[in-house]
Parts: C-alpha cells; sequence; structure tokens
C-alpha cells in the first residue's frame, strides 16, 4: 500500500511547510487536503494517510480512523520510579554507558527507559521496518517537548528503518551489550490500546531461529524478551523466565556472558 502525505483539516503555514519536508524525506506524494475526511482521502488516493498536523505526525492507514502518533507513553512514569527497579533494567542489567538495540522499537517507550539508563555515554538504537512508523517515531523523538526530563534521553535513540533480523546480520559480534525484542500482537493485550490503530500495519513477526542466532552472537551481557505471560517463546529458544505476578507480560533473559 503506497503512503501520501497530506495537511490538517485547515492547514496554515507550518502544517505546509512540515508536509514539504515529510514528502521530500520520505520521497511520497503530497496531496492537498481540500478539506477531506481521512475516510474520503483513504478512497480518493487509495492510499495510507500521513498527516502534517498542527503538533505532530499522524498516520492512518487505510481503514483506520484513529491514528498513530509519537508519544513518550509508559517511559513518561516509567521513568520518574528508580531505574533499578524497572523490569526492563533489573533484567537485562543494563547499565550506564552500555549499548542497547531495540528489535520491536513501537512506541519507544522501552527505548527511552533504556536511553535514560545508559546516558549520554551509552547508545540506544530501534528498528521498526515499516518506514512511515519509523519516521513518525523518530520526528517524535526529536520534536517532543512536553516532558523535559526525558528531552535528552528521546533525543539520543537511533531509529534505524529496518527488519530487525537484517539490521542485527550487519552488526559486529558482541557489539551491544543487550539486544531487546517484544514482538506485537502475539495476544490480544488491552494495556496495549495504543497500539490498535497499528494492528496489521507494524512488523510484528515471531521470533525465530535466525533472529535468536543473531542476537545471541550480537549481544556482550544478554538477550531479553518481553511477551505474554502464554507465550511459548521462552521455553521454546531458551530463555530464563522471569514471571511477574498479576501481570500479563512476562520476561525472559538470555545470559552472553
Amino acid at each position: 500500500m503506497k503512503t501520501i502525505v497530506t495537511t490538517a483539516y485547515r492547514p496554515n503555514q507550518k502544517t505546509d511547510e512540515l508536509a514539504a519536508r515529510v514528502s521530500e524525506e520520505l520521497a511520497i506524494p503530497f496531496v492537498l487536503r481540500r478539506k477531506r475526511s481521512i475516510e474520503r482521502i483513504h478512497s480518493d488516493e487509495q492510499a495510507d494517510v500521513l498527516v502534517a498536523a498542527k503538533e505532530r505526525l499522524e498516520f492512518y492507514p487505510v481503514g483506520k480512523t484513529e491514528p498513530f502518533f509519537f508519544h513518550p507513553n509508559s517511559a513518561a512514569f516509567r521513568t520518574k520510579r528508580p531505574l533499578d527497579q524497572d523490569p526492563l533494567i533489573e533484567v537485562s542489567g543494563l547499565s550506564e554507558g552500555d549499548c542497547l538495540i531495540d528489535c520491536t522499537l513501537g512506541m519507544a517507550s522501552d527505548a527511552i527507559v533504556a536511553s535514560q539508563r545508559v546516558g549520554g555515554n551509552g547508545r540506544v538504537i530501534g528498528c521498526e521496518a515499516h518506514p512511515t512508523l519509523a519516521y513518525v517515531v523518530s520526528n517524535g523523538l526529536r520534536a517532543y517537548e512536553s516532558m523535559p526530563h526525558l528531552t535528552e534521553a528521546m533525543k539520543r535513540i537511533r531509529v534505524v528503518a529496518s527488519d530487525a533480523v537484517e539490521f542485527l546480520k550487519t552488526c559486529d559480534d558482541r557489539s551491544a551489550d543487550v539486544v531487546y525484542m517484544d514482538p506485537m500482537f502475539t495476544e490480544e493485550i488491552s494495556e496495549s490500546s495504543n497500539f490498535l490503530p497499528l494492528r496489521g500495519t507494524a512488523e510484528a513477526g515471531q521470533l525465530t531461529e535466525e533472529w535468536m542466532a543473531q542476537a545471541v552472537r550480537v549481544s556482550r551481557k544478554a538477550v531479553v524478551l518481553k511477551a505474554h505471560f502464554r507465550s511459548a517463546d521462552f521455553e521454546r529458544y531458551g530463555f530464563a523466565r522471569r514471571v511477574r505476578p498479576n501481570t500479563k507480560f512476562h520476561y525472559g533473559v538470555i545470559s552472553c556472558r
């Protein structure tokens, strides 16, 4: 499915300029809004729609009326608590100055928490195979200003528009401290309602032997999996499961030390 970019319903100079920049950077057509609804544009253009709104980019896949847009989401409150107690940090052993590869970037909540942890001397790389989603999240990480305590952490994250396995293949052996994956949509989970506009759009492939082999090869410290408590991937791929009582998500870790 192709993607086009347009402006907000009532455009102004700012939205016009943003739409023009997005069109150039993503090499996608710019289409005048002409006060059409999103549903009408979907029908007229037979394309997914990226809207240059007044405060953010909004992505509407065909058939969806609710947009995907960047927001720090759970990272907002997770980073106000002691990071040592965050389950991702605790399980992974991530430290200041480390490098983490987030294979399933999504809304970047986990990547933001990791970036806050590793600090200015560390690195966080996030993979998203869908180029428009990668662009929306990358733009949001750079432009979001409503949570000053996260600004630097968000700007440090490098977003890679790539399939995670293909990106891992380009990495040297033991070149990252932690490789993290959170394959979405294996189970319907109400806590992930912010992803509903993306169901069927985001690249959310299941774990494979190749993915795991690449992750273990690249990691120095650990490979970490977050998945639904019913997932068989923990046992299938040899993760030591960390049970979280009364939650639908468990974590698993493979030590690479």
